[in-house]
């Protein structure tokens, strides 16, 4: 069974930064994408930054400058530095992962890591 295990969140000062790790595990042939979202109190869920396979990145635009997504493809795990960061970063983040396993290709979400930023 494929788990996504996220860590890394907490209480940052305006201005601070915060890297979000999410690593994924079990029986897993290939990983097509991996990415975060947020979901602020009484908002959607919106992406913050996603990476697909080769490579290619993608941000919102409200984070662009001040984070940065990575991955290890060696421990299936993706990152999220986050710099210079507001209060209104303030949301839980969920790490996203569409892989395959031997279930199938299919989406997969973590539980969530929550990020506050507050003075």
């Amino acid at each position: 069974q494929v788990q996504l295990v996220e860590s890394g969140g907490g209480l940052v000062q305006p201005g601070g930064s915060l890297r979000l790790s999410c690593a994924a595990s079990g029986t897993i042939s290939s990983i097509y994408a991996m990415g975060w979202y947020r979901q602020a109190p009484g908002k959607q869920r919106e992406l913050v930054a996603a990476m697909i396979s080769g490579g290619i990145t993608n941000y919102a635009d409200s984070v662009k400058g001040r984070f940065t997504i990575s991955t290890d493809n060696a421990k299936n795990t993706v990152y999220l530095q986050m710099n210079s960061l507001k209060p209104e970063d303030t949301a839980v983040y969920y790490c996203n992962a569409d892989l395959e396993a031997f279930t199938g290709r299919q989406y997969y979400w973590g539980q969530g890591t929550q990020v506050t930023v507050s003075s």
